[in-house]
């Protein structure tokens, strides 16, 4: 990945959280708690995923640049929704997670040099992980719940 391509990747990280805000402002009360087809998620409970997958993207990238031997632990992010009870978690501490998070690891990514691009650790699911794999993962992270969320509101409006 080259210098420009990877300050593509950072602001769209960084521009994540005000996308994913932007989403939810559009969503009435009446519609946060609705899911679209059984097994989806409302728009809460996205939101919600989205400050546990946050916290642990912090995570997993910390450990892939200061580890000597990362290993990266997957979740299963479904499990989590039910067991944590996601409906029954507040929404606007989530936000705040998503922002604080962001706002903490962007300066990292801005400050990091060449060389620790192309560190890896292991993945307990999926193998070999490393650091621009992450960051293409969660640059599109929030793109992605938000059209979500998009997705999950229109069809509430068509019901």
């Amino acid at each position: 990945m080259d210098a420009t391509a990877r300050a593509d990747l950072i602001r769209r990280y960084a521009e994540g959280p005000a996308l994913l805000r932007a989403a939810l402002a559009k969503v009435p009360a009446e519609a946060l708690k609705w899911r679209p087809a059984p097994k989806k998620w409302s728009v809460h409970e996205v939101i919600i995923h989205c400050a546990d997958s946050e916290t642990n993207s912090h995570m997993r990238l910390r450990y892939l640049l200061a580890e000597k031997d990362p290993v990266i632990v997957g979740y299963d992010q479904d499990v989590w929704a039910g067991v944590l009870d996601y409906h029954n978690l507040p929404l606007e501490p989530a936000l705040t997670t998503v922002e604080a998070v962001r706002a903490n690891t962007v300066p990292l990514l801005k400050s990091l040099p060449e060389s620790a691009w192309s560190r890896t650790g292991r993945h307990t699911e999926s193998g070999t992980y490393g650091v621009e794999q992450w960051m293409n993962i969660y640059a599109e992270h929030l793109e992605i719940h938000a059209r979500q969320i998009e997705r999950n509101l229109a069809a509430w409006q068509k019901k």
